[in-house]
């Protein structure tokens, strides 16, 4: 399903970025606005144009900056949102939906998930997805934080349109390896890792700096080309800062060797049985 090393192709026939851009925590400081919507500009710029958000950041306010940042350039945005499980409901999805293209300033969105299981039905959820998407406010929907139990019923309720499922997934949380990733593999679906470098603490880890060192690379380099080497997987790093952006964009064209991948291997070890999906 992997088209190219830029691309991935979803369940629809369309096609989402490899490398993303994450925006948690972005939006809620004021001081750092300008610095936060340059990095998001100059991404698009590189090729990043996969812009992940959600309603519950910052309240909106992580919205909003990613509305500011795409003026003039939304159609080269791949924009993905999602809708926090307490609005989603059939008819609190489809409100939530229409709040966030507001503070957007859009008139639709690409992707849009469930942030995480809550107590509604899915066929609620999964009914006010295909509403939205007869009505153009979406392209298509997803889910995320989704364990392997979670797709099943996803799938058993109607949910076989699902696009993609974002996942904590990185080299220090490897637990879906063992059955989640194969399933989704199986069924084409997409996965969409989120803190792809641990939140940062991945950086200063010895084994990640040796191999950066062996391709003149950077530790979040190496993190993120883990990630980019394998099939069906695309990243969402996020970048408050100009410099930062560039650096994850370089991560495309670092390829690791099997040397990397099996230092890698023993310093984080790959799942021996299976894990809870873990999220933050």
């Amino acid at each position: 399903m992997t088209l190219a090393a830029d691309a991935i192709e979803l369940p629809s026939g369309q096609t989402m970025p490899v490398l993303g851009q994450g925006t948690w925590y972005l939006g809620e400081r004021p001081a750092r606005r300008r610095d936060e919507i340059a990095a998001l500009r100059i991404g698009l710029d590189l090729g990043m144009t996969m812009i992940d958000t959600a309603e519950m950041y910052g309240d909106g306010a992580s919205e909003e900056l990613v509305g500011e940042a795409i003026i003039g350039r939304r159609a080269d945005v791949f924009l993905v949102d999602k809708v926090l499980p307490s609005n989603a409901s059939r008819r609190g999805t489809v409100q939530a939906c229409r709040r966030s293209l507001q503070r957007l300033g859009v008139d639709h969105i690409d992707l849009y998930l469930l942030h995480w299981r809550g107590a509604h039905p899915l066929a609620e959820t999964i009914g006010a997805f295909a509403e939205l998407v007869d009505a153009g406010d979406i392209g298509q929907w997803g889910v995320s934080n989704f364990d392997l139990s979670d797709m099943t019923e996803l799938l058993e309720a109607g949910g076989n349109s699902c696009a993609t499922n974002q996942i904590l997934y990185n080299l220090t949380r490897r637990g879906p390896e063992y059955d989640l990733l194969p399933w989704l593999r199986e069924h084409r679906i997409p996965v969409m890792a989120y803190s792809p470098i641990e939140q940062g603490r991945l950086l200063g880890h010895p084994q990640v700096a040796e191999v950066a060192a062996r391709h003149g690379a950077t530790p979040a380099q190496v993190a993120l080309a883990w990630l980019l080497r394998q099939e069906m997987v695309a990243a969402i790093p996020r970048s408050s800062k100009p410099e930062h952006t560039r650096e994850n964009a370089e991560a495309r064209d670092l390829h690791l060797t099997e040397e990397d991948v099996a230092a890698l291997d023993t310093a984080f070890p790959p799942p021996a049985g299976p894990q809870p999906l873990e999220m933050l």
